[in-house]
């Protein structure tokens, strides 16, 4: 079994585009924001996307080329693994087959309640994220 990846597209606005003609660097994290959050809800089951939120913990991100405001851009990412409340994400954002930007991050699961960080369930990971049944 394999993790199960998701893609958005990205849709550039006038606002996204700084000094130098592209986009502001800035944009990347929020893009990645969207999928990583959009995965979430669209894999989870509904119980667990009302129980759970996410905080951003770290983003590494590799920028390759700049992208521009007619740029059909698309986002995918992939949740690699879990580790207690934390979770980790590969996120690629294209153009075409055109890498521009890598992105590797780290989230905190926390209960929607209590705001305190909150493990994933291994089965959840494995039937509906597509992870290893691990341990």
């Amino acid at each position: 079994m394999s993790a199960i990846p998701f893609s958005m597209p990205i849709r550039i606005l006038p606002e996204d585009i700084d000094f130098m003609g592209h986009v502001n660097n800035s944009r990347y994290l929020n893009w990645v924001q969207d999928v990583v959050l959009a995965h979430w809800r669209k894999l989870a089951p509904a119980e667990e996307v009302a129980a759970k939120a996410w905080v951003a913990l770290k983003h590494e991100i590799t920028y390759r080329r700049p992208a521009f405001l007619d740029d059909e851009v698309i986002a995918e990412t992939v949740l690699e693994k879990i580790a207690g409340a934390r979770s980790f994400y590969n996120t690629v954002i294209r153009r075409g087959e055109e890498v521009l930007a890598e992105v590797q991050s780290m989230w905190c699961c926390i209960d929607s309640k209590t705001l305190r960080p909150a493990r994933i369930d291994k089965d959840i990971a494995a039937s509906h994220f597509g992870l290893p049944r691990e341990g």
